[in-house]
């Protein structure tokens, strides 16, 4: 399929220093700082390291020039301007290590915030429009109660925040991967961002995933469907997920004092796709607190960081927030936040008939043989001693320990009654008191 039948809103290649929407002056010294730092002579070298189209490496090195900054060497034989050698000169030298003296950042071009911001309503995770059967197919792993999809799917395709809670090892991770999946699409993730001539790094490999990059030539006669600004990476949409570790600082820009440079909070690399905080009420930070944090960017569209000379500036909250939790709401929210978590969600034990189907499902995705004697005895004799409390976990745990004691032992793996028991006793800690 023709990407831009898939991707509508290419971000367009800027020809000239001024479409890149940056001050020249900043711009320039990121040509020096890179052709300083990495030894770039050659003009195509200097495109490929700025992620920037040929006039744009042109017009910089033109401007540097001018300036007494830049000295051409010759030309390494190919007969065009891209082909030209170039080095710094003295002057350019001593420029170059002034601006590493205020900024290490060299390399790709970043985008101003206020380009991005534009990019950001053309990709917005709210226009998705998850339809019931992608999101039928990235759960068709997991046993759902009926009903549950009914309430998720209008609350993907509203971008708004939702809260799933209900007993723990019910699959609500589970059920917040498989949004995640369902989403489906790519969208374009700037590398770095820039405000206020300060440099913020964005895009994270473990974040984004699978990217690309467009490396056609914008000036071909003939320009291929993958063109689009080098600045930005195609992405899956991103997917943060995070939990008991989360802390406020995260949620912050991270200041590097050697480099000079921010690197982006946690949400910020959200945009456009999905951020999921799992066993909300672990964390070293209240519940509250937390939430407390959000309430303003999920109402408002926006999100205020600071910068570190306590400048505070707008950036884009375009992100499906999804909190797990296995308190109940009201234990930990007060009404006020209640009320701006515009969908909750309850994912409750699974009945007796849906643990049966779990135990099929787990089974053959784990490729062992299912033993009615073995099912008839786990729910005749063994449930009903925790009044038959079911847990959607217990499957998987179950057969992985009989598998892990038939391996022990030298046997094929299979069921039996006496592997079961086994297995069953290390799912509980036994009652009573240990002496110290």
């Amino acid at each position: 399929m023709n990407m831009q039948a898939r991707i509508p809103h290419l971000p367009k290649v800027p020809m000239t220093i001024a479409e890149t929407g940056l001050n020249p002056v900043f711009a320039r010294d990121i040509l020096i700082k890179t052709m300083f730092r990495k030894n770039v002579e050659i003009g195509r070298h200097v495109e490929r390291e700025l992620c920037c189209s040929t006039p744009v490496a042109l017009e910089l090195i033109e401007l540097a020039r001018d300036q007494g900054l830049i000295e051409v060497l010759g030309s390494t034989g190919e007969g065009n301007a891209k082909s030209m050698r170039y080095q710094l000169s003295d002057s350019g030298k001593a420029r170059a290590l002034d601006a590493l003296g205020q900024s290490e950042y060299f390399g790709a071009l970043p985008i101003p915030l206020e380009i991005y911001k534009e990019q950001v309503k053309l990709q917005s995770v709210a226009d998705v429009g998850i339809t019931k059967s992608a999101l039928e197919g990235a759960m068709g792993h997991l046993i759902i109660p009926d009903g549950l999809l009914t309430q998720l799917g209008p609350a993907v395709n509203s971008g708004k925040s939702i809260l799933m809670y209900g007993p723990p090892g019910n699959g609500k991770s589970s059920i917040s991967n498989g949004i995640r999946d369902a989403l489906g699409d790519r969208i374009f993730v700037p590398k770095f961002l820039e405000y206020s001539s300060q440099v913020i790094s964005v895009y994270d490999p473990i974040v984004h995933g699978e990217a690309q990059e467009s490396m056609a030539d914008p000036n071909a006669l003939r320009r291929s469907g993958t063109q689009f600004d080098n600045r930005y990476v195609l992405c899956k949409r991103p997917s943060v997920i995070t939990g008991g570790e989360l802390t406020l600082s995260m949620l912050e820009l991270n200041y590097n004092p050697n480099s000079k440079t921010y690197q982006a909070p946690l949400q910020l690399k959200a945009t456009g796709g999905v951020f999921i905080v799992d066993d909300l009420g672990r964390q070293a930070e209240p519940p509250q607190t937390l939430i407390n944090r959000w309430i303003v960017p999920m109402e408002g569209g926006e999100d205020i960081l600071s910068l570190q000379s306590g400048e505070k500036f707008l950036v884009p909250f375009d992100t499906l927030v999804i909190f797990s939790t296995n308190f109940h709401p009201a234990e930990i929210f007060d009404g006020a936040a209640l009320r701006r978590i515009y969908y909750k969600v309850l994912v409750d034990r699974p009945t007796r008939d849906e643990m049966i189907q779990i135990y099929a499902l787990v089974s053959k995705a784990m490729k062992m043989p299912l033993d009615e004697k073995v099912l008839i005895h786990l729910f005749s004799k063994l449930y009903p001693q925790t009044e038959n409390t079911y847990a959607a976990y217990h499957a998987p745990f179950l057969i992985t320990q009989m598998k892990s004691i038939c391996d022990y032992e030298g046997r094929p793996h299979h069921m039996a009654i006496d592997l079961l028991e086994q297995a069953w006793a290390n799912l509980f800690v036994a009652d009573g008191e240990i002496a110290h």
